[in-house]
C-alpha cells in the first residue's frame, strides 16, 4: 500500500466540492492504487453542512480513503498537504464589478497562501478553482513564501473541454477526436480557445471545419460565454462540469501527456517565454506533463495574426487584474 497523499479542499461544503470529493476518494484523480487523506476547509457557518458530506464519504466506505479532517481552521486544513485545491471563493453578485470580486476574494487568498506556506509540505502543489482563479492564484503564490512558483496552477481545463465539445458538435464527431486544443490567457470572457492549432481526428481543425466565420465568431463567443449561459439556463453556476475539469487537470498534471498532445492550465509566465507573454502573470498556455512529474510549455506553435491579437487582449486583462491587486502581492 502506498503512503497516503493529503489533499486539502477549500469550500468543501459547496456544490463544486460535492461533485469533486467523492471522485477524489474513489481514486479517479490520483490513481486506483493511491490512498488519500481529505482535509476539508469551510467557513464556520457551513461546518454542519460539511459534516453531512463527511457522513456520506464515510458511508461510501472507499477503500482508498485513509482519513478525513473537517475544519474551519486553515492551519489544520493545510497541515502536511501534498495538494491544495482552492475551490472556495465568494461568487460574483448582481451589481458587483470584477474589481470588487478581486478585492473581496483576494484577501481570502492572501490568508490561504500564508497558511499553505506555514503548514503544507514544501513540495505542495496548489490548484486554484475559485474565481477569478488566475489572479487568486497569483495572490496565493505571492503570499506562500518559500514554495516554488511553478507549483501554482489555475483552471482553464473547463474552457478547454467546452471548446472541444463545440468543435466536435460542429464537425459531427465524438469529443475524444479533438486534440491539441489550448486555451490562452485568463479564465474569463477574454480567454482565447485556439482553434488554429487544434486537431480533429488528427487533421487540422481548420481543414475539417472550413467555416472560418463560425470559428472566429460563434465558436469563440460560445466558449467565452458558456458559464453565463449555464447560469441563465439552470439558475446556478457550473458545478459538476467545473469539478470534472478540476479533477481532469490534476490527473493531467500527475500523468505524462500522450505524445504530440497538450492540455490547458494556467501557470506563471517566465522571462524569455516562447510566445512573448508578459512576465509574472498566471496565464493559460499549452502544457505537457513529463515523466518526472514536472511540466513544460509547448514551444514552436505557429501563432497567426488573429491569434496574437486575441492572446494580447486576454494578457492585457491579466495585467490589469495584477495591477488591481498590487497591494496584496507586494
Amino acid at each position: 500500500m502506498k503512503t497516503p497523499v493529503t489533499v486539502t479542499v477549500t469550500g468543501a461544503a459547496g456544490n463544486i466540492a460535492y461533485s469533486l470529493l467523492f471522485r477524489i476518494a474513489s481514486g479517479e484523480m490520483l490513481g486506483a492504487d493511491q490512498p488519500v487523506i481529505l482535509n476539508l476547509l469551510e467557513i464556520t457557518p457551513c461546518l454542519e453542512k460539511l459534516q453531512g458530506t463527511v457522513m456520506e464519504l464515510d458511508d461510501c466506505a472507499f477503500p482508498l480513503l485513509a482519513g478525513i479532517v473537517a475544519t474551519d481552521e486553515p492551519a489544520v486544513a493545510f497541515k502536511n498537504a501534498d495538494w491544495c485545491m482552492l475551490v472556495g471563493s465568494v461568487p460574483r453578485k448582481a451589481g458587483m464589478e470584477r474589481k470588487d470580486l478581486l478585492s473581496i476574494n483576494g484577501k481570502v487568498f492572501v490568508g490561504q497562501g500564508q497558511a499553505i506556506a506555514a503548514n503544507a509540505k514544501p513540495t505542495c502543489k496548489v490548484f486554484v478553482v475559485g474565481n477569478p482563479c488566475n489572479t487568486n492564484c497569483l495572490i496565493a503564490m505571492h503570499n506562500a513564501t518559500g514554495l516554488p512558483k511553478e507549483n501554482f496552477f489555475a483552471m482553464t481545463m473547463l474552457d478547454e473541454l467546452r471548446a472541444k465539445s463545440q468543435l466536435a458538435a460542429k464537425a459531427g464527431v465524438h469529443s475524444s477526436e479533438i486534440t491539441n486544443m489550448c486555451i490562452w490567457g485568463n479564465h474569463s470572457a477574454t480567454q482565447y480557445p485556439d482553434f488554429t492549432n487544434a486537431k480533429i481526428a488528427g487533421k487540422p481543425a481548420t481543414q475539417v471545419i472550413t467555416d472560418e466565420e463560425w470559428l472566429k465568431g460563434e465558436f469563440i463567443a460560445t466558449v467565452q460565454q458558456r458559464g453565463a449561459a449555464i447560469i441563465k439556463a439552470r439558475g446556478l453556476s457550473s458545478a459538476a462540469s467545473a469539478a470534472n475539469a478540476a479533477l481532469m487537470t490534476v490527473k493531467q498534471l500527475v500523468n505524462p501527456t500522450p505524445e504530440g498532445d497538450w492540455f490547458s492550465v494556467c501557470t506563471i509566465t517566465v522571462e524569455g517565454n516562447a510566445y512573448g507573454l508578459p512576465v509574472g502573470i498566471i496565464c493559460s498556455q499549452p502544457t505537457r506533463s513529463n515523466a518526472d512529474g514536472s511540466y513544460s510549455i509547448v514551444e514552436g506553435l505557429v501563432i497567426d495574426a488573429f491569434s496574437k491579437e486575441k492572446i494580447a487582449a486576454t494578457c492585457d486583462e491579466l495585467l490589469a487584474e495584477r495591477c488591481d491587486v498590487s497591494n496584496l502581492i507586494g
